[in-house]
């Protein structure tokens, strides 16, 4: 449970340094995720998340 607290943390500190840095160029990038079908999103995500658990998985093993 604490790994997953940390990596939620470390997730959290990336998104904002993002945005900090980069505000302009993050606005831009939510602009044109709108232009990208559902389904497409959709299998993206699940895919990062298969490659994530793999990852949580080896590691921890």
């Amino acid at each position: 449970m604490k790994e997953l607290i940390i990596a939620f943390g470390l997730f959290l500190f990336i998104e904002g340094i993002l945005y900090a840095i980069f505000p302009a160029k993050m606005k831009n990038m939510l602009k044109k995720l709108e232009l990208i079908p559902a389904s497409q999103l959709r299998t993206g995500g699940l895919i990062f998340a298969i490659i994530g658990f793999i990852i949580v998985y080896f590691i921890k093993t």
